[in-house]
């Protein structure tokens, strides 16, 4: 989640290499990244040029809708602010991957009805996927409306719903960790994740021919080192029958 990190420099990135060299350096070692800045503003066309331009033919982004759509507005009044959005996320194209709708524990299930308004006038050619909060969403209405418009429901480590529950035919999956008791700042693995990263690579690898793409993201307050976890769950998933396409980072 995200690219920016200066603490990474002398593990992860050269240690003389400048900021504005990162996502290029990133994208030698991986081909998806999920976009944290676009939860804080909608990125300029210059931006997103630069973005471009930084990575290989076959990268992906993935980006988050901006808070003031999904927990400012809630969804609601948010037409003009949506437009904008998607006039910069489709820019990115061909490299742009699913849009993330995170919504916040106040988005309760009597809401639902605005979450399915919401997703009915996004364009139909882009990928979505929602994350929910509220531990009250129950699976069946939900599952059945996120079906209808092939929108994932967003699984991950702290997820109060069923992790076996397919709505699209990608999967997309947030590690996201603990901020009370990880720094994530440190440049270093904080939190021994194997035992954790082994159970979601025998889940992932359940899933089998059921999806045609997965896309998968750690947050920096899971084990502390993202890339690290990144690496080891590509390795674990190396020899299992995992679609081609699939995209780790």
């Amino acid at each position: 989640m995200g690219w920016s990190y200066k603490f990474w420099t002398g593990k992860f990135y050269p240690e003389r290499l400048k900021p504005d060299g990162f996502l290029a350096e990133y994208a030698k070692h991986f081909v998806s990244v999920e976009v944290d800045s676009t939860f804080y503003r909608i990125p300029s066309e210059t931006t997103v040029e630069k973005w471009k331009t930084q990575t290989p033919n076959e990268f992906t982004f993935a980006l988050k809708f901006p808070r003031v759509i999904t927990h400012v507005k809630m969804l609601h009044d948010c037409e003009e602010q949506t437009e904008a959005f998607m006039r910069s996320a489709s820019q990115l194209h061909p490299k742009l991957g699913p849009l993330l709708v995170q919504l916040p524990p106040q988005f309760k299930p009597n809401r639902l009805r605005t979450l399915e308004d919401f997703l009915s006038v996004l364009p139909k050619e882009f990928l979505y996927a929602v994350e929910l909060r509220n531990k009250d969403f129950k699976e069946t209405r939900l599952s059945t409306m996120l079906a209808n418009r092939q929108t994932a429901l967003v699984l991950n480590d702290l997820s109060m719903l069923d992790t076996t529950m397919l709505t699209a035919e990608f999967v997309y999956i947030r590690w996201e960790g603990d901020r009370n008791s990880v720094k994530g700042t440190l440049g270093k693995t904080e939190v021994d994740r194997t035992s954790d990263i082994e159970s979601w690579a025998q889940k992932i690898s359940n899933l089998g021919n059921r999806v045609t793409d997965l896309f998968g993201y750690f947050s920096k307050y899971y084990s502390g080192y993202p890339p690290d976890d990144a690496e080891q769950l590509s390795r674990l998933l190396a020899p299992s029958k995992i679609p081609p396409r699939t995209e780790l980072n």
